[in-house]
């Protein structure tokens, strides 16, 4: 398969995601700041690894893992009735804190300039 064609699959799939994580009824799942940072698809197309991060740490993204792992074949059956996928992969879900780092990175820089324009002679 042309890399153009994975890479537009992974898209498709990485939308689609977004829009069943936002019907979701498990509280694991519906009651946090969930963001799909990267979706892998393999070349076949029978496995899909999607990396989840959570605003409030890695422990929340964590807990919300387990409910999407629950509700993996909901999640699995909703990919199929939305895409027109000969096959729908099988999903693995994941926990990441990038976005907890890139938050923090943030404010460092955040404070650096701070420092810098608070300590300029006058």
């Amino acid at each position: 398969m042309p890399s153009y064609k994975l890479d537009r699959t992974t898209e498709d799939i990485r939308r689609e995601l977004t829009a069943v994580f936002r019907e979701l009824k498990d509280p694991r799942v519906s009651n946090t700041l969930l963001s799909i940072v990267r979706v892998e698809v393999s070349r076949d197309l029978s496995y899909c690894t999607v990396y989840v991060s959570d605003m409030e740490g890695m422990e929340r993204a964590q807990r919300a893992v387990q409910g999407l792992k629950s509700a993996a074949g909901f999640i699995r059956h909703e990919l199929g009735s939305r895409l027109s996928l000969r096959h729908v992969p099988e999903l693995t879900f994941k926990a990441t804190d990038s976005i907890e780092y890139s938050a923090n990175i943030s404010r460092i820089l955040e404070d650096l300039k701070e420092e810098k324009h608070g300590s300029k002679p006058e």
